[in-house]
């Protein structure tokens, strides 16, 4: 049987491991999803003067002293990515890569997705269409897909997709090639749309059009809508209260996907009230309280 857990958190950021830190001080049973190298983008900024307490501070610095809190609290980062999060009663199941998880209460901090979805995308999702090569790949065994990968992570799953699948055709979106297998066709276009009858069976680029078997879509992260069906979303963002909760009881969100400004200070903001919120509810419910 899986393990319940309090609280699950999906995302790594500042968000994340904020509200991470406040659910480990007061004593919960926590798993953090995302990416333990922390945030890229945050290593790449030459010098932050905005975050209190840190002024003049590299994002590098920024990043190893958000390592060595979490080390010091021994919060730990499992890096699998949820493709889907379903309320189950009192719970919520989190599917991974091949695995599955159990929370009383999730709070997702995944950042906000900068690249659009493709045409048609969402409405082909689990049918020919997918975001988990991990999960889906043995599906495909000695046939033809189209991976279109966003991110570098993409080049990994695009390799291990090519030791099933017969044919495999890369997009890549901003994404270099170089260490993808000398089997895999690299395709340089635009992606448009999916196209397809009872499931996804053409990509159709600016140039051209694919024709297979089915598309792995490989971003950092899966779209908040997507995630979760039924979630409310208002202008691109995650609709959330003042509490952090979504439209889902038990279910919060913090940080870049509930809007801007996409800023550290904020985010930590709303994890720190996103963990603070849902050990809230915990406690209640353990003494019984609505």
């Amino acid at each position: 049987m899986n393990e319940l857990y309090d609280i699950a958190i999906i995302g790594s950021g500042v968000a994340g491991l904020q509200a991470a830190i406040n659910a480990t001080i007061r004593k919960k049973n926590i798993i953090v999803f995302g990416n333990k190298n922390l945030s890229t983008k945050l290593v790449k900024a030459h010098r932050i003067d905005n975050y209190l307490g840190f002024y003049g501070k590299s994002g590098s610095e920024i990043a190893q002293a958000f390592q060595e809190h979490i080390q010091a609290m021994n919060i730990e980062i499992t890096e699998e990515k949820i493709t889907a999060v379903y309320p189950n009663g009192d719970s919520f199941m989190l599917a991974g890569a091949g695995n599955m998880y159990e929370a009383r209460k999730v709070i997702l901090a995944s950042g906000v997705e900068l690249t659009r979805s493709i045409e048609n995308e969402a409405d082909f999702l689990g049918m020919g269409v997918s975001y988990c090569a991990t999960c889906d790949a043995p599906l495909y065994k000695g046939r033809s897909v189209v991976v279109v990968g966003y991110s570098e992570e993409s080049i990994h799953e695009a390799n291990y997709i090519a030791e099933i699948a017969e044919h495999v055709d890369f997009v890549p979106v901003n994404v270099k090639t170089d260490d993808l297998k000398s089997s895999i066709n690299v395709v340089k276009d635009v992606p448009l749309r999916i196209e397809g009858e009872q499931s996804a069976t053409r990509l159709v680029l600016k140039n051209q059009t694919l024709n297979t078997d089915g598309i792995f879509v490989l971003r950092d992260s899966v779209e908040p809508s997507q995630l979760v069906n039924g979630l409310e979303i208002e202008d691109g963002h995650i609709k959330v209260n003042r509490q952090m909760e979504t439209n889902f009881h038990g279910l919060f969100a913090a940080g870049d996907c509930t809007g801007k400004p996409y800023q550290y200070m904020k985010a930590a903001g709303e994890g720190h009230v996103a963990g603070l919120s849902a050990v809230d509810q915990i406690d209640k419910e353990n003494a019984g309280i609505q």
